[in-house]
C-alpha cells in the first residue's frame, strides 16, 4: 500500500484592524495544524492599523504564511474571495475571521468532518455568548432566512472549510457575479454541506468593524443577492 498523502490545507483569514491577534491567531493555528501540511493566506483589507507590518513579519518568519494586499477595502468577503483565488494549489480550503471568535483550535474538526468526502463544505455552527443578545437575535434571523433562500444550515457563518467545488463556485460567484457574501455563495456550488457546532469567543481586542447599519446593508444585500440567484 502507498503512504496516505496529506491534503494540502489553506487557511484564508481576511485582516482589517487585527494588529494585536494575529500573532496569537498563527501561533494558536500553527499548534492545531501540527503535522498537517498548511500555508495561511493573510489578506490584508486596506487595513488602517499596522497589521499589514505584522502580517509582513509572521510572513518572514514562517515560509508557510502569505500576505496579500488589497488597496481599497473591499470587505471581509472580498477579501476572502481573494484569498481563495491566491490559493490555488490547496486541496481543501478554510476560511477564518482574524479577530479570534472563531478559535484556531476547531479547524481540525472542519477539516476531519470534510474528510469523510460525503459533503463539500462544513460549517462551524455557531455557539456562544459571543457578542451582544441583540446582535445574536439580528444575526440569527439572517441565518434562518438566507437558509430557507438557500438550503444551508441555519448557523452558518463565515468559518468553514471547503473542498476544490465548493470553493470554484465561491471564487466565481463572489468575483464575476456579484454575491456579497461568501456563506450563501456556498449555496452555488450545489453540493450538499453540513454544520458542526462550534464555540465562539468574545473578541480579546478591540471592537468590530461592523456596525449596526453596515450589518443591516451586508443583510439586505444578501439576501435579495440569494432570492435573484434562485429565480
Amino acid at each position: 500500500m502507498g503512504a496516505v498523502v496529506s491534503p494540502r490545507i489553506a487557511v484564508v483569514v481576511p485582516v482589517y484592524a487585527n494588529e494585536a491577534t494575529l500573532r496569537p491567531l498563527a501561533q494558536r493555528l500553527a499548534a492545531a495544524l501540527e503535522d498537517r501540511d498548511w500555508r495561511l493566506r493573510l489578506v490584508i483589507d486596506a487595513s488602517p492599523d499596522g497589521s499589514a507590518a505584522v502580517a509582513a513579519a509572521l510572513a518572514a518568519q514562517d515560509h508557510r504564511i502569505a500576505v496579500s494586499g488589497l488597496p481599497v477595502n473591499g470587505g471581509q468577503h472580498a477579501a476572502l474571495a481573494h484569498g481563495l483565488a491566491a490559493e490555488p494549489d490547496a486541496d481543501v480550503w478554510v476560511c477564518l475571521d482574524a479577530d479570534l471568535q472563531d478559535p484556531p483550535e476547531a479547524v481540525p474538526v472542519l477539516l476531519d468532518r470534510l474528510a469523510r468526502g460525503d459533503v463539500g463544505a462544513v460549517f462551524a455552527g455557531r455557539r456562544g455568548r459571543y457578542e451582544s443578545a441583540a446582535r445574536r437575535l439580528t444575526g440569527g434571523l439572517h441565518r434562518r432566512l438566507a437558509a430557507r433562500l438557500t438550503g444551508l444550515p441555519a448557523d452558518a457563518g463565515a468559518f468553514l472549510a471547503m473542498g476544490a467545488a465548493v470553493r470554484d463556485a465561491v471564487v466565481t460567484a463572489v468575483r464575476d457575479e456579484g454575491a456579497p457574501s461568501v456563506v450563501l455563495a456556498v449555496a452555488r456550488a450545489g453540493r450538499p454541506v453540513v454544520s458542526v457546532p462550534v464555540e465562539r469567543d468574545q473578541r480579546p481586542e478591540g471592537r468590530s468593524a461592523w456596525t449596526a447599519r453596515a450589518r443591516l446593508r451586508q443583510s439586505l444585500s444578501s439576501l435579495a443577492w440569494a432570492l435573484r440567484a434562485r429565480r
